[in-house]
């Protein structure tokens, strides 16, 4: 019996693609994608080779598997940045600034770093001041730390293998199993903390926002300076940090088809 021919436009035929590999917890192979999109293997191949010559796709040579490309990542970081619900997401942090008197933040991973989608200034006079678009390192981050944690160990470890562990300050990790160590407690305690390791005098808790596949897709975190805030204190706001993450959760959970 003939394959009743598939009507779908190339382009949500190419974007199917993408979703399964942004969906894929380590580089998907062509068997694979061609396996969830239900797409010919030859369809598959010539829209892989074309998103990978745009610059959307990356192939892995050692795995021979696809991962999502600069440009498709930086587009996903684009829509966080001004998506239509990024009123409400700044809201939810104008919330948690009032609860807890200090500046907090929200962040995602970008590449080998943490990029600051939003942040609410608590009105102190003394303190620091990082914009949304902002980088920062991933090993010496409370947000960077948890985010590298809650990755899939396949990615964790790709990413591990390649990171540069500078130092910052007298508390940094620069050590990778050290760093390897702190990353297991992470994942057992569902919470990251930087104690003085990027700025001396400036601590911070961070939190996961879990997306609709239960993976941590952004961080909410609070910053304080030491003096004002000790690390001790800080951690007593998890449970106010928590109720915000999921908050923050239902403004990035997927849309039903």
């Amino acid at each position: 019996m003939p394959q009743k021919e598939d009507r779908t436009p190339a382009t949500l035929r190419a974007f199917a693609v993408l979703e399964a590999l942004a969906a894929a917890d380590q580089p998907a192979t062509l068997a694979r994608l061609v396996e969830s999109c239900k797409l010919p293997k030859p369809t598959v191949y010539r829209m892989l080779a074309m998103l990978e010559q745009a610059g959307l796709v990356w192939r892995e040579p050692a795995s021979r598997g696809y991962t999502p490309g600069p440009r498709l990542a930086a587009l996903g970081r684009d829509v966080m940045l001004n998506g239509s619900l990024r009123a409400e997401r700044h809201s939810i942090l104008a919330r948690l600034v009032e609860v807890i008197g200090e500046t907090c933040n929200f962040t995602m991973l970008d590449g080998a770093e943490v990029v600051y989608l939003d942040r609410v200034e608590a009105a102190w006079p003394l303190r620091v001041t990082l914009s949304p678009g902002s980088h920062v390192p991933l090993h010496c981050t409370a947000s960077g730390k948890l985010l590298l944690a809650l990755l899939p160990k396949a990615a964790r470890t790709r990413l591990l293998a390649h990171l540069a562990l500078s130092r910052h300050t007298d508390t940094t990790i620069t050590d990778g199993k050290r760093l390897a160590a702190e990353l297991a407690q992470i994942r057992a305690s569902r919470f990251a903390t930087d104690n003085e390791e990027y700025h001396a005098g400036l601590v911070c808790v961070a939190v996961p926002v879990m997306d609709a596949r239960r993976r941590a897709c952004a961080a909410i975190a609070v910053q304080a300076l030491a003096s004002r805030m000790p690390l001790r204190r800080a951690l007593e706001h998890l449970p106010v940090l928590r109720s915000a993450a999921d908050a923050m959760a239902a403004t990035v959970a997927e849309r039903p088809a």
